[in-house]
């Protein structure tokens, strides 16, 4: 027979969680293994026969050979380490993933996990505790988190970038964090405030200084998520909800690389969104819906899909991750927004790039007849950046533009949005936001 603690008498197979202390009423759930709880419980002793924990004990650790079996899944031992104030950080007993194992040369548009994310607790009230930076690493949810039963949840695509002064730069975060806390009013969650929002993606970057790809190489894409972690049984708004903000490296989004053109088809009989809806939200929702659509497309050789509006199935509003944009001469046209179309950060720099540059920039219906017989076409995302579209499919008859290559008003506009955001064109519009060295400390 053998002696536990009474708070720790599952085995560390089992996990077990715990509401602790944290600033304001926001709340963190944290996963308690035997060695943390045995020096937070009551040292309350109970009987319990061997035969009973060794099965649990060599479950456990089997579980923790597994965590450990990737270089790239280690995972940190609860140990907090004394930060400034209000931040948490927990160091890991093991290395973290490393940034020395990429070959910077083959990087594509894939998850590469990175050393460090950052968390933020939140109860319904909408007050937020502070962040905290931890390693990356799975999540602890209950099976009736709001998020996984009635999809609750927004995200965000942004990048940081190296310059070729050696700086890190965060592109424009204040304009997600805008369209962050729009997401979440239309999603019923507490927005998460601009200043909460750009302070924690900051110290994402900071702490995964060494995972941003060299200038030229690619960035670093970074994904705050939005989610309703609280159980919920009824339908209505989560309990709680946490802000976490992860990254990874990454270079081009499309298969033959950045500017490489793609080859799209218009979409008449599935639809992206709907008047009334949540189109223009970042909603999690959103995505899986067009795999269908796109997933049948790729097997026909085109790169992606264009969808039509879903009223009168004629005029386009987005490619399924992208804006789109058409060329006429001196005229530039997109569709505009009406709550179906998401108001991309990538978009609107471009319009006020292009309108810069002296073209005019139309933000209006655009039918798939305009998109046919216009002299360039390309699309622009975070993801994408700008892309040129090659050729456009539509009824089966394929529209080829500027011979399958990418036009003069695409290709410049392109080089002035990555000039900037690599340094080596003045940011005069005061879009690039400095990450310190060590800004996570």
């Amino acid at each position: 027979r053998c002696r536990l603690p009474l708070r720790t008498a599952r085995p560390s197979a089992f996990r077990r969680s715990r509401v602790p202390p944290t600033h304001g009423k926001g709340r963190r759930r944290t996963s308690l293994r035997p060695e943390t709880a045995n020096a937070l419980a009551p040292r309350t002793i109970v009987e319990m026969p061997a035969a009973c924990v060794a099965p649990a004990a060599a479950l456990g650790a089997a579980a923790a050979s597994r965590r450990q079996g990737s270089p790239l899944r280690a995972r940190a031992a609860a140990k907090q380490v004394p930060r400034a104030a209000g931040l948490k950080v927990r160091a890991a007993a093991a290395a973290p993933a490393s940034a020395a194992d990429i070959d910077w040369d083959k990087l594509g548009f894939g998850l590469t996990e990175t050393a460090f994310m950052v968390r933020v607790q939140c109860d319904v009230d909408g007050e937020w505790a502070a962040s905290e930076v931890e390693p990356y690493g799975d999540l602890s949810l209950s099976p009736a988190a709001a998020v996984l039963n009635y999809g609750q949840g927004i995200f965000e695509g942004m990048k940081a970038f190296r310059t070729v002064d050696g700086e890190v730069v965060c592109f424009r975060p204040d304009q997600n964090a805008a369209r962050f806390a729009e997401g979440a009013g239309r999603m019923s969650m507490p927005p998460v405030p601009s200043e909460i929002f750009v302070d924690a993606v900051k110290k994402c970057i900071s702490a995964n200084r060494d995972f941003i790809p060299p200038e030229g190489k690619g960035s670093l894409y970074l994904r705050p998520l939005l989610i309703g972690t609280g159980p919920i049984l009824g339908l209505g708004p989560a309990p709680s909800y946490t802000f976490l903000v992860y990254c990874s490296p990454v270079a081009a989004y499309f298969k033959g690389g950045q500017l490489t053109p793609i080859d799209l088809v218009v979409e008449e009989s599935y639809h992206r969104a709907a008047p009334g809806g949540t189109g223009s939200t970042k909603c999690i929702g959103n995505y899986s819906p067009v795999l269908k659509v796109q997933l049948a497309a790729k097997k026909e050789g085109y790169s992606d899909v264009i969808y039509l509006d879903a009223v009168n199935n004629k005029y386009i509003e987005e490619v399924s991750s992208c804006n789109f944009f058409v060329v006429n001469g001196d005229v530039i046209a997109t569709p505009k927004l009406g709550g179906s179309i998401l108001p991309g950060i990538t978009r609107k720099s471009i319009i006020d790039l292009a309108r810069a540059k002296g073209y005019t920039v139309e933000e209006r219906d655009v039918s798939v007849d305009e998109v046919l017989a216009a002299d360039e076409c390309f699309c622009t995302g975070t993801a994408v950046v700008v892309v040129p579209v090659g050729s456009v499919t539509h009824r089966g008859e394929k529209t080829v533009f500027q011979e399958g290559g990418i036009g003069p008003v695409g290709q410049s506009l392109y080089d002035e949005l990555t000039g900037l955001q690599s340094g080596k064109v003045e940011d005069k519009l005061g879009w690039l936001e400095k990450v310190p060295e060590g800004f996570h400390l």
